[in-house]
């Protein structure tokens, strides 16, 4: 099985290069035209240029815009018939892989991503009469004029942006300064080597959130490493949760029908008229394909689906600044419902089968487990070797009782795997 919930990701080695070559080979045979970038990782380079010139040997044409976001990949791909980045997004720098995108911004299917692992194995090159072409192109511009035209000008505002030393550093830095902010950058240089742990969670982000604090910033703005995801900091600097950053941008687009996962706050359902999918934006994007105004997911990918169906932590950023040029976000964040709620992950190198033992069909879409005051999710990450635990109640106490009873279906799923060996 190649593709996860978020593309082709794992930890680098020798057989991800040979995979890159062989799925860009596969790919072009389909799609010939495509738009390619990559995260800041020491080894995307490699990665990128393997899958390039698997492309090339089908005669496929890549249009390559070297270190740069994966929504600013998507937002091109509608001039093309396919996209590519490689990235591993938020995980640890020694992690990359490829996410596939269509010309409308969305992963592809998974008839799609079938159809790849049915034939990359088999993948031929062309004759030399037949060989691609590749060239170097401007994807940022694009992207970053969209964005412009799309958000109002926030002159004199102060914010700090994180950029994690990914690739938002390529773009989000220039959309502050057209935007007219005050702009105090940390980690907005690309490297492979990130100042923090990527994803943009309020613990990673405590040096971030203290500068937010200290240099009376009224937003701070937080990217993971290919800038898929974005989370915020109040003007109180106070970090606010995936769920509160839905709804406060959910509520200021108007936002009717929101599309959003199944380890989402049930708060959103008070605000709005509401249809769940499996964690994963991918599942997000194809429900908004026919139904919704606007979607995402606790983690902090946002999808704004008259811009683009890939989740944009670029284009959430420069909406973030606007809404805080217009209302009071720590305000706004304190009149939301709140539930409490529990997050826990755990290590384990079997969490697919300790999924299957305990009854879910698919093993990332996971168990949901639900009751009058609340509710607990348990899912096999789709991209590290992890089991996730969600819960959430209408007190402390609910949560607490949702969660333990999640912990207790995986000991038993242990247990019986223990007895089996």
């Amino acid at each position: 099985m190649l593709f996860g919930s978020s593309g082709i990701r794992r930890l680098w080695d020798e057989d991800l290069l040979k995979l890159a070559m062989q799925v860009g080979s596969t790919v072009a045979a389909s799609y010939p035209h495509i738009v390619l970038g990559r995260d800041a990782r020491t080894t995307g380079n490699l990665l990128a240029h393997a899958f390039s010139s698997g492309a090339l040997a089908a005669g496929g044409n890549i249009s390559d815009g070297g270190i740069i976001p994966t929504p600013t990949v998507a937002y091109n791909a509608r001039h093309h018939d396919a996209g590519c980045c490689t990235t591993a997004s938020h995980n640890p720098e020694s992690y990359n892989g490829l996410k596939m995108i269509q010309p409308d911004g969305s992963a592809f299917t998974p008839t799609q991503q079938d159809a790849i692992e049915e034939t990359y194995l088999t993948a031929k090159p062309r004759g030399w009469e037949q060989q691609g072409t590749s060239i170097t192109s401007d994807l940022i511009t694009p992207h970053l004029e969209a964005i412009l035209d799309s958000v109002n000008a926030c002159e004199g505002l102060n914010v700090v942006l994180d950029c994690g030393n990914g690739a938002a550093s390529s773009i989000t830095p220039q959309l502050l300064h057209d935007l007219g902010t005050t702009a105090r950058c940390m980690n907005a240089t690309p490297s492979g080597f990130f100042a923090r742990p990527s994803e943009p969670t309020e613990e990673n982000l405590k040096v971030a959130l203290a500068m937010t604090r200290a240099t009376g910033a009224q937003a701070g703005l937080f990217h993971d490493g290919d800038a898929d995801r974005f989370m915020a900091a109040d003007n109180k600097g106070r970090f606010i949760h995936g769920d509160h950053l839905l709804i406060l941008f959910a509520e200021y687009l108007g936002a009717k029908k929101i599309v959003t996962t199944v380890d989402a706050s049930m708060a959103i359902e008070e605000v709005a008229e509401v249809r769940r999918t499996p964690v994963g934006d991918s599942f997000v994007s194809t429900a908004l394909t026919s139904w919704g105004d606007f979607g995402g997911e606790p983690s902090g990918s946002w999808i704004f689906p008259k811009h683009s169906l890939c989740p944009d932590g670029i284009y959430a950023a420069g909406l973030f600044c606007e809404i805080t040029k217009e209302i009071d976000t720590a305000a706004a964040i304190d009149a939301i419902p709140s539930y409490p709620m529990i997050r826990s992950s755990e290590y384990s190198d079997t969490a697919r089968e300790m999924l299957t033992r305990l009854g879910a069909e698919n093993p990332t879409d996971g168990l949901r487990i639900e009751e009058e005051e609340g509710w607990c999710l348990i899912r096999a990450s789709g991209t590290e070797p992890k089991i996730r635990i969600t819960a959430e109640g209408r007190d402390r106490a609910a949560a607490k009782k949702m969660h333990g009873k999640g912990c207790t279906l995986i000991r038993s799923a242990k247990k019986d795997q223990v007895k089996e060996h």
